[in-house]
């Protein structure tokens, strides 16, 4: 049996509607997504096999119709580098081009921010700038395209500020964005080393789980989800990135 296969087997996960299934009772997200997790410039054009796979996550996450689809969702790695910095974008345009309503991709990483590198925009105020001031949140936020998609990037001053994560002020904020748009994907720091995931996980209505392939050990997965089901935050699903194909891929997708 693929490691890859095994890894993902073994994370227990709980989503809050039958979104979709895989073998019999399966109630959340498990998508396979192919290499390059860590090359930047996935993010703009990224391949049609990614593209693909990335889809059917955004669909069963969001699309299939349930009895409370998610609104908004965190994207936290297990280790550092797992793949979110392009994901999340990736995801979010997905969804953008998928649907009617309003959808913002939110900066939640103050540890190391990436989505502003990767959307490849000049540095301007964000979400800890309106942590600090009274303006309305979509004062911070910036247009991508399509153009129902926004952008709430960290902002110009993130670093050092992950004291403000777990505030009242960032719960009102999360709020007001849950308010101005349809759809939040949030970009969260890597769960196996800091606690700012669970805590934004918290604020929304569940976390995705990124995993790497032959990097992520299985315990460490199956701890974070653990935690995190401790905690009441629903895990929605989990995504392998970078993972290859030790055996056909046809044979594979049958094991």
């Amino acid at each position: 049996m693929s490691k890859n296969y095994e890894l993902l087997q073994n994370v227990p996960l709980d989503g809050q509607a039958p979104t979709f299934t895989t073998g019999t009772n399966a109630t959340a997200e498990t998508v396979s997504v192919p290499g390059t997790a860590h090359a930047a410039q996935v993010l703009p054009i990224a391949g049609p096999e990614i593209r693909k796979e990335v889809l059917k996550l955004v669909q069963r996450l969001f699309l299939i119709p349930q009895e409370k689809p998610p609104k908004a969702v965190v994207f936290a790695g297990i280790d550092a580098y797992a793949g979110c910095h392009w994901l999340c974008p990736v995801a979010a345009k997905l969804l953008a081009i998928s649907v009617p309503g309003s959808v913002c991709l939110v900066e939640g990483d103050f540890r190391s921010p990436s989505l502003m590198v990767s959307a490849e925009l000049d540095s301007h105020s964000g979400l800890v700038d309106s942590l600090r001031m009274d303006s309305p949140i979509r004062e911070f936020t910036r247009r991508l395209g399509p153009d129902n998609l926004w952008l709430l990037s960290a902002g110009g001053s993130a670093q050092g500020s992950t004291v403000f994560l777990d505030s009242e002020c960032m719960r009102e904020r999360i709020r007001e964005l849950q308010k101005e748009f349809n759809y939040l994907i949030v970009n969260a720091p890597p769960l196996g080393a800091f606690a700012d995931g669970m805590v934004l996980g918290g604020m929304a209505d569940g976390v995705v789980l990124v995993l790497e392939a032959n990097s992520t050990r299985r315990e460490a997965a199956v701890r974070v989800a653990e935690n995190l089901r401790t905690a009441n935050i629903p895990v929605l699903g989990a995504v392998l990135t970078d993972r290859t194909f030790p055996i056909p891929e046809v044979v594979y997708k049958r094991l």
